[in-house]
């Protein structure tokens, strides 16, 4: 009970960044979210009703090298999961991806969830960069509105 939506937002995910085919990219998995949990706890975050996941997102801190690294494509992103040490204070945070399920879209969800991730992780780490794969536009438009919101430079890894 209470998870109806979660294999409808797994699926969501294979479709849209089709991880499963695509070894470069983050698949979430218990590994991954071990690593993820590793780095800071707030780096998947999720909005719930009573038949469970309706948005979810995902951000990365970690530092400017591995940064500049991976938006100049000398890295993969699951690399920059792997290379990201722990432990450490970062000053870049990767916007790795959010999902919302269609009837639930054009509300905010999927920004207010990455608000909240960047302020708890800027508690601890003093975020200086923002940094997004540009998937399609909805997630550019994201991209810039939360880099507004934090009148940070915004850097992005082309498709």
């Amino acid at each position: 009970m209470g998870n109806d939506n979660l294999e409808r937002m797994i699926q969501l995910a294979d479709e849209f960044f089709e991880t499963k085919s695509d070894s470069s990219q983050i698949s979430i998995d218990v590994k991954t979210i071990a690593l993820l949990k590793n780095i800071h706890p707030s780096t998947m975050t999720e909005r719930r009703t009573g038949k469970g996941p309706i948005a979810w997102a995902m951000v990365i801190p970690t530092t400017h090298d591995i940064m500049r690294r991976f938006v100049s494509k000398q890295i993969t992103e699951y690399e920059l999961l792997l290379l990201t040490p722990g432990g450490r204070k970062y000053d870049s945070l990767y916007l790795c991806s959010a999902l919302v399920l269609p009837e639930f879209r054009k509300k905010g969800y999927a920004k207010r969830l990455i608000v909240r991730a960047v302020k708890d992780i800027r508690k601890d780490h003093p975020i200086e960069h923002l940094f997004y794969w540009g998937f399609s536009a909805v997630g550019a438009k994201l991209a810039r509105a939360i880099a507004k919101e934090f009148r940070l430079p915004l850097h992005r890894r082309k498709p």
